[in-house]
């Protein structure tokens, strides 16, 4: 509990997270919708436009129809959206309502359990069945039944349905451990497509094993984990293949995460999950599958050959939540985790570096702060963090005194300190982002470097920077904005502004 009565975590289970964000005022219970009439996507669209990206609060539907039959178990969107939410799934001690200043305590918070030191392994702890409760109820052969549970289709263009927030687990004595988050098409009772994109971890896993000559890859997938084991899931924290994601959500959460063994193999999967679908993924097979909007907000490309999965057993508690990611309109995971990594490997390469944001609203953009004390130094930042980070197609470098996470500051940055010519450079080809609905599906894209910093005069800059107007306020009355803090409250007490 923090200290002014709101709930901090970490959090065991998604439900303890769920109550935690109800609890603090950043929940919205809605009783029912129509997803015959995609109300539900609606809503998300309205909650982002009106309220804002980092701001919406999520939400719990309480009773959804879905292809004429209505399921009463809950389903959650926007789950890991307003900012604040990262500052609570990681125990920051202190919570409030501002979600920026939030956003920085989660990424300190993060960086505490690793930084430049780098993140040391917390192996799971393994529970005896009876103690998992994704364990109460289990379904195998003809009990199987994907159609129970009210997985969502997003957009009238999709293929379907999809479990769009599910942790697809493997493992292998020569490859070690994998747990990526990768769409999957709800296709018959007991069959889903599977698919990690060319490059992905688990791509590479499932052609290593084609490779090999094996035929099928045993696989668990699990749907409502808890947040930071999703986080791992979701982004490249751990960047080296292999590298078991369970030990790094136990890093980041201060104590082990509890598992127990899948029901048809030895997969670890989280005990407090929600749900764990357990399958086979044919290697000399394929089937079509998608589209799907994607998370850039344009649709993803019908796949006439793609991976699918025949499930054979499922696991999970009574009455399972069903998290769904509304792709290319909310959040979709803790992001401070591949912040603070991005930070930590770019800084071994570029020691003068400040801060990065990659803004979840503006995919294929990066902002960067430096601390730049020579001519050229944030040019060439901007070369090595291109060649490191497929998504950064537009590199914006700006000073240590720009928020990278203030769009205004970032604008004002590219407004007054920016000339295009010579503070640019045009990559013509580098690595692509798969993604990227722009690149056509081409593995090579362009990209830009902007120099957004104050430029030096051999870089083309003026002999002498004028000062900023707010410098000046604070150097001849320091405290001027700290009284005017003071009397925040005071200022409005005979207003409805706030």
């Amino acid at each position: 509990m923090s200290s002014n009565g709101k709930i901090t975590g970490p959090f065991e289970s998604l439900r303890d997270y769920i109550a935690a964000l109800e609890h603090n005022g950043h929940l919205l219970r809605i009783e029912e919708m129509n997803q015959d009439e995609y109300q539900s996507t609606a809503l998300a669209y309205r909650l982002i436009e009106r309220i804002g990206f980092n701001e919406a609060p999520a939400f719990l539907i309480e009773n959804t129809l879905i292809n004429g039959r209505r399921y009463s178990t809950p389903v959650l969107g926007n789950v890991y959206g307003p900012l604040v939410s990262e500052a609570m799934g990681f125990g920051v001690a202190h919570i409030t309502d501002d979600h920026t200043e939030m956003y920085r305590a989660a990424m300190a918070a993060v960086q505490a359990k690793g930084g430049m030191r780098g993140w040391q392994p917390v192996p799971p702890l393994e529970l005896e069945r009876e103690a998992a409760p994704v364990k109460e109820v289990v379904k195998t052969g003809a009990e199987v039944d994907l159609f129970e549970f009210p997985w969502i289709q997003n957009n009238p263009a999709d293929a379907g349905a999809y479990i769009s927030m599910g942790s697809v687990i493997t493992e292998d004595e020569q490859l070690g451990k994998n747990t990526g988050t990768y769409r999957c098409q709800v296709k018959t009772k007991n069959r889903i497509g599977v698919n990690p994109e060319i490059g992905q971890h688990g791509w590479n896993y499932l052609m290593a094993l084609q490779r090999r000559g094996e035929k099928v890859a045993k696989v668990s997938i699990v749907v409502g984990a808890d947040p930071i084991t999703f986080a791992m899931s979701s982004s490249k924290f751990t960047p080296m293949q292999g590298q078991d994601e369970l030990a790094a959500a136990g890093c980041l959460r201060g104590k082990p995460v509890q598992v127990v063994k899948s029901e048809d193999t030895d997969i670890l999967i989280p005990a407090h999950a929600e749900m764990v679908l357990e399958g086979e993924i044919p290697l000399d097979q394929t089937e079509p599958e998608g589209p799907y909007g994607e998370l850039y907000g344009f649709m993803g490309a019908h796949k006439p050959e793609n991976f699918f999965m025949n499930v054979k057993t499922i696991t999970h508690r009574p009455d399972p939540w069903v998290p769904n990611c509304y792709c290319g309109i909310t959040r979709g995971f803790f992001t401070a985790p591949l912040e603070a990594s991005a930070l930590a490997r770019f800084t071994m390469s570029v020691p003068s570096l400040v801060d990065v944001h990659i803004p979840n609203d503006a995919l294929g953009v990066m902002i960067v702060s430096i601390n730049k004390t020579r001519p050229g130094e944030a040019m060439a930042a901007g070369q090595v963090i291109t060649g490191m980070m497929s998504i950064g197609k537009v590199v914006i470098l700006v000073d240590p005194d720009i928020d990278v996470r203030n769009p205004r500051q970032v604008m004002a940055a590219l407004g007054a300190r920016w000339q295009p010519h010579p503070a640019s450079q045009l990559i013509k080809q580098t690595l692509s982002q798969q993604l990227d609905p722009s690149g056509g599906g081409k593995k090579v894209t362009s990209k830009i470097i902007i120099d957004a910093t104050r430029q030096m005069p051999e870089e083309g800059g003026p002999q002498q920077w004028p000062p900023l107007n707010k410098e000046q306020l604070v150097k001849e009355f320091p405290d001027a904005l700290e009284k005017i803090d003071q009397r925040w409250k005071e200022l409005f007490q005979s207003s409805n502004i706030y």
